[in-house]
């Protein structure tokens, strides 16, 4: 092996000694500027991946996250807000603000039906 070449390795690998570990959860998707991410189970992972809103207007829920989303991650740039529709009519909201996340949201994990950039007249929930 040439002397270059054994520079070169020794300072890959000391580069690779002093860089900080990354720590990054297992199936955790970088959420880009504009979106939140929604997924099936805590800490940001589930079958599938994340289902993604971008605003505006509203979306109904993916299957996957429909009534089944425990947890998010928001990089909108202004609030939206989580639907849940009631049986017998009505429906409730729950404003997500930018930057917002959360890797258990057992609380609205199973009202979830979808997400607007209005409150779309539903009550706070």
């Amino acid at each position: 092996m040439s002397i270059r070449r054994r520079i070169t390795l020794a300072a890959v690998f000391a580069a690779s000694l002093a860089a900080p570990a990354l720590l990054t959860t297992p199936g955790a998707e970088a959420v880009p500027p504009g979106q939140v991410y929604f997924w099936p189970d805590a800490n940001q992972m589930g079958a599938g991946g994340a289902w993604a809103y971008t605003p505006p207007g509203y979306r109904e829920a993916d299957p996957r996250v429909k009534r089944h989303a425990f947890s998010f991650d928001s990089h909108a740039p202004g609030s939206v807000f989580a639907i849940s529709f009631q049986p017998g009519g009505g429906c409730l909201f729950r404003e997500i603000r930018p930057d917002d996340y959360d890797n258990n949201w057992t609380a609205w994990a199973t009202k979830f039906d979808g997400v607007s950039d209005t409150a779309m007249g539903c009550e706070p929930g």
